[in-house]
């Protein structure tokens, strides 16, 4: 298949599907096309019960340097609704998937393609991949959810100092801010991210959806409100047949072997 004019690819391994932006010479900068082809890809993966983890990387020189500013020529406001309509519907999608959802960075991450990243559930990173969230630069606020995300991963104060003053900052500086989980050589991030997204495809996936619904949720909730997702949560997890099969492995003294059921 001849995947050259293909913006975003999709490919599968068993549970595991891979999504890759393929714009390499713009530094797979999003514009229309692209952004309406990741709804799609989102929306074929949602509607895909035997997807148990979602790994999203980009092709050539970095994973994204954010919208593409050739897309803001003519009439900007439109072209901005096309690409953040898109964008928003594939976030909305992944989010609630039950899916876990990582992303492998390299090169360059910024704007929009730096909030897809932080809206991801887990995040592994090259050594020497920049960041810069960008978007003050061009006289424009968060897109793809960059302004729920960033805050609630470093804090208001230095998601402040991030978003306003639009600095470029390194993968040390954004893995000690836990923006990202893990920084490997880059050699070994696709490896990696792979071996990650594998792993979590191996596991309890309805649990995992649970747990990723809790956590993104909790900061909307009191404690008792907390208290009683979770313990509705557990219950529901206690009837599925990986919990049967957590039980049977755990006094078999064996590994379990889940089927995300």
């Amino acid at each position: 298949m001849n995947t050259a004019h293909e913006s975003v690819l999709l490919t599968r391994e068993g549970g595991l599907a891979h999504l890759r932006f393929n714009r390499p010479e713009s530094l797979n900068t999003l514009d229309v096309p692209t952004a309406v082809r990741f709804a799609q890809r989102c929306r074929e993966l949602a509607q895909d019960s035997s997807v148990r983890s979602v790994l999203i990387t980009g092709e050539g020189r970095g994973f994204g340097a954010g919208g593409d500013l050739s897309a803001f020529k003519g009439d900007a406001a439109e072209n901005a609704r096309l690409i953040i309509e898109s964008m928003h519907e594939g976030v909305r999608l992944l989010t609630a998937m039950n899916a876990p959802v990582v992303a492998g960075l390299h090169g360059v991450v910024a704007g929009g393609s730096l909030s897809l990243a932080l809206a991801c559930d887990l995040a592994i990173a090259a050594e020497g991949t920049k960041f810069n969230l960008a978007y003050v630069n061009v006289a424009a606020n968060c897109d793809v959810s960059g302004s729920y995300s960033l805050p609630r991963i470093v804090g208001l104060r230095k998601a402040m100092e991030i978003a306003l003053l639009g600095d470029t900052f390194l993968v040390d500086e954004a893995h000690r801010l836990g923006l990202v989980n893990r920084v490997v050589a880059a050699e070994a991030l696709l490896p990696e991210a792979l071996a990650l997204a594998q792993r979590l495809a191996n596991g309890p996936t309805l649990a995992l959806g649970k747990l990723k619904r809790l956590l993104r949720t909790s900061f909307d909730h009191t404690l008792d409100q907390q208290l009683d997702l979770e313990s509705q949560a557990f219950q529901d997890s206690a009837r599925t047949a990986d919990f049967a099969e957590a039980m049977n492995a755990f006094f078999s003294k064996r590994k379990p072997v889940f089927n995300g059921r």
